[in-house]
């Protein structure tokens, strides 16, 4: 381990053990903050809408409340929903009830460093952000492990603020994994370049490249399927376990080779550029106003784009291939 990163031994967990906590939200990440921390004895209470997250919450040994009621009873209110209407909830349903010496958590930096949240007098902010799905930071903590947590000190946070997040960080598992410090804008504008240069569009758009270049060249589909889909859960997989070079270690001479002297070839100066033209974008807050916007357009486009990514061929072969290993 680092010795960047905090662990168990080195975070107080006691700061946060005489707050409440009210979790907004039990969603993917709600849930899973709500019962780390209840196993970790930390009071919780989840605001929630009526839906599948109430029913959930129920379910699960909560008694949720509306969003304004839990943080009327929260000392400390980790805002969980989606970036894209933190503004809204907060300013209609958070922010009058909180009172001085109150603070707000979010797993995600995005409303903070981009103005979304307009705090009131004497409440400071702080970050938490588990590396992983919601699903994963549970499953992690049951296990009896954890995943890493960055956190970072928000507007008016001071040294007492940090403690309670370190705390809270300790409460989901992450000091298990290691907790790094970082900030607002290094969490948030390093998390959304993962996401769309690496993670989800720049992977997306690999694998729909190198599906459709086998397809045009007469291969078969569901072999082409298997090539650029599936078996790219393997090569993660070891990635996840132990770098490169451990991943390098794990596959043929062949592919290893192809590996070194391909690669280039695929990200080459061409699509450096665009990858520094994507960070540019968000460093300057253009794609966080583009999404808002497009927020408050109604997500019209968003929604033909997801469509058109639905009716593709790369999507058909999947689904068949899915039913015939049910």
């Amino acid at each position: 381990m680092s010795e960047k990163f905090l662990t168990d031994g080195e975070i107080d967990s006691s700061p946060i053990q005489n707050l409440t906590v009210a979790v907004i939200g039990y969603g993917s990440q709600g849930r899973s903050h709500a019962l780390n921390l209840r196993d970790s004895g930390v009071n919780v209470v989840v605001g929630q809408r009526p839906g599948h997250g109430f029913e959930q919450a129920v379910k699960d040994g909560f008694s949720p409340v509306s969003i304004a009621a839990a943080s009327a009873q929260g000392d400390l209110i980790a805002l969980l929903l989606p970036d894209e209407i933190h503004r809204e909830v907060f300013q209609e349903m958070i922010k009058p009830q909180m009172s001085p010496g109150n603070m707000l958590l979010t797993c995600h930096g995005f409303s903070l460093l981009y103005g979304q949240i307009d705090l009131p007098a004497r409440v400071c902010a702080v970050l938490v952000a588990p590396k992983a799905a919601g699903h994963r930071v549970r499953s992690a903590y049951t296990e009896g492990g954890g995943v890493p947590c960055l956190v970072a000190p928000g507007p008016s946070a001071d040294q007492a603020a940090l403690k309670v997040a370190l705390a809270y960080a300790k409460g989901l598992g992450g000091g298990r994994a290691g907790v790094l410090m970082t900030t607002i804008a290094e969490e948030t504008e390093t998390d959304l370049f993962g996401e769309q240069a690496v993670l989800c569009g720049g992977v997306s758009a690999l694998v729909k490249a190198g599906f459709e270049t086998l397809v045009e060249a007469g291969y078969q589909h569901e072999v082409a399927y298997f090539e650029c889909v599936h078996e790219l859960k393997l090569v993660v997989d070891l990635l996840y376990q132990g770098g490169l070079a451990y991943m390098r270690d794990h596959i043929s001479n062949t592919a290893e080779y192809g590996d070194y002297s391909r690669g280039n070839r695929v990200i080459n100066d061409a699509v450096r550029m665009s990858l520094r033209e994507i960070l540019d974008e968000i460093q300057s807050g253009q794609f966080a106003q583009e999404w808002l916007q497009e927020n408050r357009a109604g997500c019209t486009e968003f929604q033909q784009m997801r469509n058109r990514e639905q009716q593709l061929l790369i999507e058909q072969v999947g689904q068949d291939i899915v039913r015939l290993g049910q």
